[in-house]
């Protein structure tokens, strides 16, 4: 596979952004995967290029570019670090993804590897909200989406995902962890209504025996079931609506 890393201009700056896709010839069609809330780190970009191994130009933006270049040692997380990555993630909103998408749409529309005019996305935790957000933000221009116990999914704001939904033209899946404080049942409640009032091509799944962050190998919470039938769920979406 090729790798870069690319700086992304978009109206706040230049994004670092990992960017991977097969060898050989393209175009090959484009999923975005967002971060969580502890950022960059190599276990995402090991997410990226498994994506990229099934025939897919996947890109990594860093959405905390705006306060330099920030790194968590996870290993030794503790109370200290926790406060100051919640920090970070007050730092962005739905408007400054939305931006800085719009910047790494410029950059892809340029790559001749990549077939950005339909295109994926992915969010884990706190992108899992931003994701239904650019959904809704750009039409057409997302084919799919796909958020993984994301927080912020039902809020009082007028950019909640579950009142942004009625704007997807795109289809979304939701993947919940069973054990889920940040996302408790009253928010997988509210997205599944919304599904419902929708009637669109919407899917909501709780995983069971499965806590936030069951995705993430390195992570306390994961739980290889969940997190492979997940995969599963995402391969089969990106087949569908990209290829």
């Amino acid at each position: 596979m090729r790798e870069n890393e690319v700086l992304v201009v978009t109206k706040h700056g230049r994004m670092p952004t990992f960017t991977v896709r097969p060898d050989g010839g393209g175009p090959y069609p484009v999923v975005i995967l967002y971060m969580d809330a502890p950022g960059i780190r190599e276990e995402l970009r090991d997410m990226a290029r498994r994506i990229a191994a099934q025939g897919y130009y996947c890109a990594l933006p860093d959405l905390y570019y705006r306060l330099g270049t920030v790194r968590f040692d996870l290993p030794r997380r503790d109370d200290r670090m926790s406060a100051v990555v919640g920090a970070c993630l007050r730092s962005i909103d739905n408007d400054t993804v939305n931006e800085d998408t719009a910047g790494l749409f410029g950059y892809l529309d340029g790559e001749a590897d990549a077939k950005s005019d339909r295109v994926s996305c992915v969010g884990f935790c706190m992108s899992g909200r931003y994701v239904v957000s650019l959904s809704a933000y750009f039409g057409d221009r997302f084919a799919s989406a796909a958020s993984l116990y994301g927080v912020g999914l039902f809020t009082e704001d007028d950019g909640s995902p579950h009142k942004l939904m009625s704007q997807v033209r795109g289809e979304l899946y939701f993947g919940f962890a069973e054990t889920d404080t940040a996302t408790p049942p009253e928010t997988i409640a509210a997205i599944e209504q919304a599904i419902k009032a929708t009637g669109g091509n919407h899917e909501s799944q709780i995983h069971p025996n499965s806590r936030h962050g069951y995705c993430f190998t390195a992570g306390r919470a994961y739980q290889p079931q969940a997190a492979e039938a997940t995969w599963a769920k995402m391969f089969k979406l990106w087949e569908r609506t990209l290829k």
